[in-house]
């Protein structure tokens, strides 16, 4: 069998995110049945990240294990051939058996769009926030960054609904980067987190307490309380979802495992 990974780039509007759902669009529905139509095997894609409804992918990464003969660039003219335009692939390539799209990942990278215009263009209805109303984006700023490094992000996650669940979930994650960016001539600011993972919902609900503290509601200084109460309540709300993007994924680089293997062959050759 051989393993063929996808980057793939969507517009997630009218999708119900990743993750097949039976009787509702999914991108990994969509992507499945195309393979399948290709290859006449039971393809599953398995993706590195579960998007939510609404969310969009400039670089989702997945991967699937077929017996076809079809050449990555086969499988990517194909596949796009039958994929709806809202979703692409943008590159396709076969790789060693070891890897996976989802356990392999190092790390991720989202984006959130917030329009600062009076009117918010038609073109970017359903792929920004619009808020045109003041904002204190240097408070903003100091607060992202507040964000980095390793917390428990209880108080910035959805419930899984039990109580029981709650209390038993790794809520520790790894934030490599957190800041707020103003593109040049622009009408948006961006924020942007990269992250070893992430919870649910837990994006967007970093982005609603950065508006708080936007709006004067909250201060930087608030950010380290809110993590220690665990409570999140005490954050600010849940963003819509058409704001967000994933942009890419960190994952080793294979010469790296090459060379580690190489050297580990040498050591045990050695008398």
């Amino acid at each position: 069998m051989r393993n063929i990974k996808l980057t793939i780039a969507y517009d997630g509007a009218d999708f119900h995110g990743w993750q097949f759902q039976p009787g509702f669009p999914t991108i990994q529905g969509e992507i499945d049945a195309a393979a399948r139509k290709i290859t006449q095997e039971r393809i599953v894609v398995h993706g590195a990240s579960r998007t939510d409804a609404g969310v969009h992918a400039l670089g989702q990464v997945g991967h699937f294990k077929t017996a076809s003969l079809l050449s990555a660039e086969e499988f990517q003219r194909a596949l796009n051939a039958l994929l709806p335009p809202s979703i692409r692939i943008v590159t396709c390539e076969e790789v060693g058996h070891d890897f996976h799209s989802r356990w392999l990942a190092q790390g991720k990278t989202y984006r959130y769009r917030i329009y600062r215009g009076r009117v918010l263009p038609p073109f970017d209805y359903r792929r920004a926030l619009h808020y045109p109303w003041p904002l204190d984006e240097a408070a903003m700023s100091a607060a992202a960054r507040l964000f980095e490094g390793e917390h428990d992000f209880t108080s910035f996650a959805a419930s899984s609904g039990s109580e029981d669940d709650d209390a038993e979930r790794d809520m520790l994650r790894l934030i490599y980067s957190s800041e707020i960016i103003r593109p040049p001539d622009s009408d948006e600011i961006h924020y942007v987190v990269r992250g070893r993972s992430f919870l649910r919902y837990m994006v967007r609900k970093i982005v609603g307490t950065l508006i708080d503290v936007g709006k004067g509601r909250l201060s930087p200084s608030d950010i380290p309380q809110i993590f220690e109460l665990r409570d999140r309540s005490r954050s600010g709300p849940t963003v819509p979802p058409e704001g967000l993007y994933l942009v890419a994924l960190d994952y080793p680089d294979p010469t790296d495992s090459l060379a580690s293997s190489a050297s580990r062959r040498r050591t045990v050759q050695q008398p």
